[in-house]
């Protein structure tokens, strides 16, 4: 049997993995995607000709006040290249910078150092208007506006309900549980109460809340339900690559502009799998993307996209920092199985529990040989099998499998690759 050695990105370096060539059904990558040529034209072009609304210099009155929601330091939007525009079709609508604020989504993230917001949105954008964090635990500035059908009492910001205009922006990437990020996110969980966020977010336990699915997932529903309870938002949403560079915006009516980011993140990321396979041999992509095991996990939900029921996944993470989060890392040591885990979640939300349950819930349905820089017993607590190099992985994964003629999924890229069907 022929074999190739393939070399895939591991932390700051490399790992190989010797793979039979005649088992190789498929390698998956993201389909590449060309830059707009003229970003900002086509920007431009989204504010003044929107989706389904009108141009933002039409929309806004002289005399009202304006929130401009913006990612927090956690997520990239590249808002430094677009807050200045939306800033000058503002002022095309009479609305002068000192009746603007930015509000960053930090949702239940840290608070950001001034340098952090400046960075954020750009020194043109500092200088021209107010920049506010939100705190999720600040009730003192939360105003409660009521209760969702399923039970989330929605409250948020008080600069935003305060507004008599809000735009929402940032960037639209596959969200876990969410479906998608963007869009409404910038609202819950960007600038709610940390209970808000909890009470929405206890709903990733339902089989419906997952990557790629907006229509009958609950998380997004109910998170669409606390939107109509503002003053309805303008959205201006963007779509980068792996580059960070801009492949596509869209601007207007808050729902229908955020689908067609959506649409597109699919096309770039999406790729289509005509069948599983046994067994799905994975990179995380190499740092950041492996840092540690709380940002692997997007590739592990990615690669469980491609591997059939009773197969085995081979991650190759190098995660220097271990688990990543304290919380995690307690849950999946102390309780130690989905139905544990699962039991604890449904007694009480807590933020770091949600994502032990997360890879527990992968976990307990596919076998995964990790292959990182963690100590081999902090790899059995987060419930998979420790390797050390390529050929071990593998012959691990035989073991599970008990054969070798096993089909195989390459992801050189797991965590960009969103496995379709």
């Amino acid at each position: 049997m022929t074999t190739r050695t393939y070399t895939l990105a591991y932390g700051r370096g490399q790992k190989t993995i010797s793979l039979p060539q005649e088992k190789i059904a498929s390698v998956l990558e993201p389909v590449p995607s060309q830059p707009l040529a003229d970003p900002k034209a086509a920007m431009l072009r989204a504010l003044r000709e929107p989706v389904d609304a009108p141009p933002l210099a039409g929309w806004a009155r002289p005399g009202e006040k304006v929130v401009v929601i913006a990612n927090d330091v956690t997520r990239l939007a590249r808002s430094e290249a677009f807050l200045p525009l939306i800033l000058d079709e503002l002022n095309l609508a009479g609305i002068p910078d000192r009746d603007v604020q930015v509000v960053f989504s930090n949702g239940s993230h840290r608070a950001h150092t001034p340098e952090e917001q400046r960075m954020l949105v750009g020194e043109e954008t500092a200088r021209r208007v107010a920049l506010f964090d939100h705190d999720c635990r600040d009730h003192a500035n939360l105003v409660y506006l009521g209760t969702t059908s399923r039970g989330t009492r929605v409250l948020i910001n008080k600069r935003v309900v305060q507004a008599d205009r809000v735009i929402l922006t940032g960037s639209v990437v596959h969200h876990y549980f969410a479906g998608f990020g963007g869009g409404r996110k910038a609202i819950l969980p960007g600038v709610c109460a940390y209970e808000t966020l909890c009470q929405n977010h206890s709903w990733m336990l339902d089989p419906n809340a997952r990557a790629g699915k907006l229509d009958g997932n609950p998380v997004h529903e109910d998170m669409m339900e606390a939107m109509k309870m503002i003053r309805p938002p303008y959205l201006f949403n963007v779509v980068l690559n792996e580059q960070k560079e801009f492949v596509g915006v869209s601007a207007g009516d808050y729902e229908k502009g955020h689908r067609e980011c959506c649409r597109l993140v699919d096309q770039i990321y999406g790729v289509t799998v005509s069948a599983k396979a046994n067994l799905v041999v994975a990179s995380c992509g190499g740092h950041p993307k492996d840092i540690n095991m709380y940002q692997a996990h997007k590739t592990l939900e990615n690669a469980a996209r491609a591997v059939r029921p009773g197969g085995v996944i081979v991650l190759f993470a190098a995660c220097p920092d271990g688990p990543g989060s304290d919380l995690f890392y307690k849950w999946m040591r102390e309780f130690g199985s989905l139905q544990r885990i699962e039991e604890e979640l449904r007694k009480g939300f807590v933020l770091g529990g949600h994502k032990a349950y997360a890879v527990a819930r992968l976990l307990a349905q596919v076998k995964t040989v990790l292959v990182s820089d963690m100590p081999d017993p902090v790899v059995r607590e987060l419930l998979m099998t420790p390797a050390h190099s390529g050929g071990e992985a593998l012959q691990l994964a035989y073991d599970y499998l008990g054969t070798q003629d096993a089909s195989i999924c390459l992801m050189p890229h797991g965590s960009l690759t969103f496995p379709l069907g």
